[in-house]
């Protein structure tokens, strides 16, 4: 009887498993002849202890399955490719799903594992196909705990149990207590066709950073078939053309917020970091947060799988008898390093570049001797890829002229950031691209120069080089038709250069709609939508705490929840939210359940300014007067605290933009359900002028209106 054993890894099916076989043919098998067909299909070295919990999972495993032969199908090592791990084995019995991870040896129950095999179960329940309508039971298993510490209460929500717990003595009452005797007709191809079916995950920014990090493809992590293919694509067709031809060019990248462009950037990025050995391409962004949590992410990740390699040839070399002195891994700091080479801030690559050079008739040359004398310094880049995220943030040529001036002693410097960026790309003697990932409808900062500033730019000085865009870029309402008419001749239009799809929620892509609704004030438009969101929950409180238990029973695994608030909502400091005081946010993004740094523990809260670029699975969103109605609720009224006894209107038309855009980055970040916390005003007498019920009655009422339920 053949072993039913994966043999090729060329498509997305054949990675799926290592091993498989239906119920009654696993049972019949030795731990012996099944062993040797994982250890053929694993592409690491195999060590004893590997090994050893192979064979204790399948012993377990054939002891626990014994009454259910021609009812289902077993898989060992099945991929989980968002998380960059594999299930230990899943069971697929009667068309529901047993997602078994082993602890093996003397370990205990723990949480870390327990939210591990959470996280799988809700991997599969919302991304592969085939899942979305079975049961889920993730079950942890560690054979040799004692019966008195195995958890077997039955949760479900949302078709998935909370995480049992059982040893290798109880693990059949699992089976038992789920499993009806109604038994459905079995059929192989039915398994087979769900070991298959497609899988289409959406992860966040952080998750794909990592995976991509790990050698994972874009079309590994994401969903694959659309935007992101035909993108991805596109632009490695112009990087071959300009490194071919010899050519500079520029490519413009547009889309809404949420449609993955900061993916394909950092795809491009670290691919071609890991093609050619050496930085050929630079991820850059203005957005610090971002980078930060990237990078730790990625050095987290790196340190991790140096630590493990390590452990992996100690054990080695103890098993041969030989010494492991002068093994060990890299540090945090390597790490950390390593990552630097394709994931930078745009403006510390501006300034590295700004150095040792001088303004010449309008020209930028280098310094006479500058070079010569700092051989650390370089003044042409080492990089042919320079990624730029949300290029339409760049500065104007005033505000990077102040920044010059007052930072890096450079008076008078003659250049907006857009021309100035070409310009150290253009210091390339053969070839060269600038990609600008370009968005819109998220700016809040002053100073920015908007896409027309590129447009210019290239007009003014870089006549020679090519375009690449699509025709969507004039959709952005950015760049006029007389702007687009002076660069026409360098124009190559493609239409691939333009994502549609949004990405941000696997729940609800209409979730940004909807926002830019509510905050439109298209009060009708906005309840007809509110209604498509069935499978995204977002409600209304006007208690924190309240909020808080909302957001707790929602949250599962290792899932990340947390509190957001706007920059200018210094008046939630009476519900104890202080956004004055502004948390690691490294820490807050990156850190688990035990470290009360982090955002699950519900303490401390980002800003807009914190949070924009990156995601978490379910946010309270706390709201303040700063952005309150109008009495007839037909307008927003825009304040700031002024001093500490009174808010003060915003008159500047920019300002009012950017706080209406504050509050379209807080309501977008969650990827699964947020509450919204608007606080009840102060009732006291005397009262607190600055906390008038009826400013938060107004957006209280205005909101429920459109459909949000109270809890």
């Amino acid at each position: 009887m053949p072993l039913r054993r994966i043999k090729t890894n060329r498509d997305m099916a054949a990675k799926r498993y290592y091993y498989s076989d239906s119920i009654t043919d696993f049972l019949t098998r030795s731990a012996n002849e099944i062993s040797g067909a994982l250890s053929r299909a694993y592409t690491c070295d195999i060590n004893k202890q590997t090994s050893n919990s192979w064979q204790e999972e399948i012993e377990t495993l054939q002891k626990s399955l014994a009454k259910y032969a021609n009812r289902g199908s077993v898989y060992f090592e099945y991929n989980i490719p968002r998380m960059g791990r594999r299930v230990d084995v899943i069971a697929l019995i009667d068309r529901i799903v047993f997602v078994l991870e082993y602890k093996t040896g003397d370990q205990k129950f723990a949480q870390g594992a327990a939210n591990q095999v959470w996280d799988y179960a809700l991997d599969l329940k919302n991304f592969q196909l085939g899942c979305r309508n079975l049961t889920i039971v993730p079950i942890q298993v560690v054979p040799t705990e004692k019966n008195r510490n195995c958890v077997l209460d039955l949760v479900l929500q949302d078709g998935v149990y909370e995480p049992l717990k059982v040893n290798a003595e109880r693990l059949h009452e699992v089976f038992e207590i789920v499993l009806t005797e109604d038994i459905p007709i079995w059929s192989q191809k039915e398994d087979d066709r769900w070991a298959k079916s497609g899988y289409e995950p959406t992860p966040t920014i952080v998750e794909a950073a990592v995976a991509l990090y790990e050698k994972k493809t874009v079309e590994d992590i994401t969903k694959h078939g659309g935007d992101i293919d035909k993108v991805s694509t596109e632009l490695n067709k112009i990087i071959k053309y300009c490194r071919d031809k010899k050519r500079k060019a520029i490519c413009f990248i547009t889309g809404v917020p949420g449609v993955g462009k900061t993916l394909i950037g950092l795809n491009t990025a670290i691919g071609e970091f890991r093609l050619h050995g050496e930085a050929e391409a630079v991820y850059l962004s203005g957005n610090y947060p971002l980078v930060e949590v990237l990078k730790e992410a990625l050095a987290n990740d790196y340190y991790n799988r140096e630590q493990e390699k390590v452990k992996s040839e100690k054990r080695k070399l103890k098993a041969e008898g030989k010494s492991t002195k002068g093994i060990k891994g890299c540090s945090m700091e390597d790490a950390r390093s390593k990552v630097k080479t394709f994931i930078q801030m745009v403006h510390h690559y501006r300034d590295t570049y700004a150095e040792g050079i001088e303004i010449h008739n309008g020209h930028i040359i280098p310094q006479e001797g500058y070079f010569e004398n700092h051989k650390d310094k370089a003044y042409i880049p080492k990089e042919h890829v320079a990624i730029f995220d949300e290029a339409q943030r760049a500065w104007t040529k005033e505000e990077l002229q102040r920044f010059m001036k007052q930072k890096k002693n450079f008076p008078n410097f003659p250049y907006s950031e857009p021309e100035f960026l070409i310009s150290c790309m253009n210091r390339q003697t053969d070839w060269g691209l600038v990609v600008c990932l370009v968005g819109n409808g998220q700016s809040i900062n002053r100073g920015e120069a908007g896409l027309s500033e590129w447009i210019e730019s290239i007009h003014r000085s870089f006549s020679h080089w090519d375009v690449f865009m699509s025709e969507h870029l004039l959709e952005l309402g950015e760049v006029s038709d007389d702007q687009m008419a002076l660069i026409k001749s360098q124009v190559k239009k493609c239409k691939d250069l333009h994502l549609d799809t949004s990405m941000r929620s696997f729940r609800a892509e209409k979730v940004s709609l909807f926002v830019n609704q509510l905050l439109a004030l298209q009060k009708e438009e906005a309840k007809t939508t509110f209604q498509e969101l069935d499978k995204y929950p977002i409600v209304l409180t006007r208690s924190l705490e309240t909020a808080k238990q909302w957001l707790r029973k929602q949250r599962r695994g290792s899932e990340r929840m947390g509190l957001l608030a706007s920059s200018k909502a210094d008046r939630l400091k009476a519900i104890n939210i202080n956004v004055r005081y502004q948390p690691n946010f490294v820490h807050w993004f990156l850190k688990n359940d035990e470290d009360v740094r982090s955002s699950n523990f519900l303490e401390d809260t980002l800003t807009e300014f914190k949070v924009q670029g990156l995601e978490i699975d379910w946010a309270c969103v706390a709201w303040d007067a700063d952005l309150r109605l109008n009495k007839e609720q037909t307008a927003w009224q825009h304040f700031k605290l002024n001093g500490g006894t009174k808010w003060q209107k915003i008159d500047k038309l920019i300002n009012r933009k950017y706080q209406i855009n504050a509050y379209r980055v807080l309501l977008t970040r969650a990827r699964q359900g947020m509450v919204i916390c608007i606080p009840e005003g102060d009732h006291s007498i005397p009262p607190d002028d600055t906390r008038k019920p009826e400013w938060y009655d107004g957006i209280y009422n205005y909101l429920k209106s459109l459909g949000i339920n109270e809890i």
